[in-house]
């Protein structure tokens, strides 16, 4: 009987190591960046790995595309920037989980 408590303290113990590490990666994430672009640089919107707006850039040459256009461009930038960090964060909270795939990560 006292083999089945240890292995639950061993288990909790192991998931509270698991939840430090993933608080961790969330923390490192709002300090990393991630770029998207489009028209070959004429919009760009930087964000954090964990997907807040950090700041836009748009080149005089965007102002060409009309509005329309210009607001295209910003889309696709931010889409862009949202893949990557997506990917980003994919990746880190990879490293925590060893590649477990866990709900609301």
């Amino acid at each position: 009987m006292s083999g089945s408590l240890g292995d639950m303290g061993n288990l909790l113990a192991q998931a509270q190591k698991m939840q430090r590490a993933m608080e961790a990666a969330k923390e490192a994430l709002e300090n990393e960046r991630v770029e998207g672009t489009t028209g070959g640089g004429a919009v760009r919107i930087q964000l954090t790995g964990s997907g807040a707006i950090c700041s836009v850039a748009i080149s005089p040459e965007a102002y060409g595309a009309g509005r329309e256009g210009l607001e295209e461009l910003v889309q696709l930038a931010l889409k862009d920037a949202q893949t990557k960090a997506d990917r980003l964060r994919d990746l880190r909270m990879k490293d925590v989980t060893g590649g477990l795939s866990l709900p609301g990560l």
